[in-house]
C-alpha cells in the first residue's frame, strides 16, 4: 500500500492480480532466451602469404632505422633542453624580472644560432664532395716539404709544434 502522502500514479491492485503479475514476472525472468549467435570464430588457417599489401600499423610511422634513430635522438635533445628552460624561467619569475620579451629571446635565441649554422654545415658537406682529395703539385725547382703538427688544449691556450 503506498504511503498516505505519496500519491500513486498507478491504480491499487488486488491481491489475485498482484499474484498473477508477480507469477508473470518470474515466469518470464525463468523464460529460456531465444539461441542467437552473439559470435564467430574462424578456425580455418591463415595462408603465409597473400596478395594484400601490407597496411600500416597505429604508432611510430614505418622508417628506416638511421631516421628512427635520427628521430629518437631529436626528440632527446629538445627534452634535454625542457629542465634548464624551466630552471632559467623559475629564475626570472623569482627575481621579479620576468619579461616576455626577454623569455621569448631566451627561447628563441637556441634556434636562432642553430639554424644558420646547420645550413653551413649542410653546405660544407655538399662542397667536400665536389673537391678532390688528391692534390697534384708539379714544380720546376727545389722544394723543401714541411709538416707542422699543432695541438692546442686547455682554457688557457698552449700550443705545441713539432717539425718533422
Amino acid at each position: 500500500m503506498p504511503h498516505p502522502e505519496q500519491p500513486s500514479a498507478l491504480p491499487a491492485l488486488t491481491d489475485t492480480e498482484a499474484a498473477a503479475e508477480a507469477r508473470r514476472i518470474i515466469a518470464d525472468a525463468y523464460r529460456p532466451t531465444p539461441e542467437m549467435p552473439i559470435a564467430y570464430r574462424d578456425d580455418t588457417p591463415l595462408p603465409t602469404y597473400g596478395s594484400t599489401p601490407p597496411v600500416v600499423q597505429p604508432g611510430t610511422p614505418p622508417m628506416s632505422q638511421r631516421a628512427v634513430d635520427a628521430g629518437r635522438l631529436m626528440l632527446t635533445g629538445g627534452l634535454a633542453t625542457v629542465p634548464p628552460g624551466l630552471v632559467a624561467i623559475g629564475l626570472l619569475i623569482a627575481s621579479e624580472h620576468a619579461d616576455p620579451t626577454v623569455i621569448g629571446m631566451i627561447c628563441a635565441a637556441p634556434a636562432a644560432v642553430a639554424v644558420p649554422v646547420l645550413a653551413i654545415a649542410r653546405l660544407l658537406r655538399r662542397a667536400s664532395g665536389v673537391v678532390s682529395d688528391v692534390h697534384h703539385h708539379h714544380y720546376t725547382g727545389p722544394v723543401r716539404h714541411e709538416t707542422t703538427i699543432t695541438h692546442t688544449r686547455g682554457l688557457i691556450a698552449r700550443t705545441h709544434n713539432e717539425l718533422d
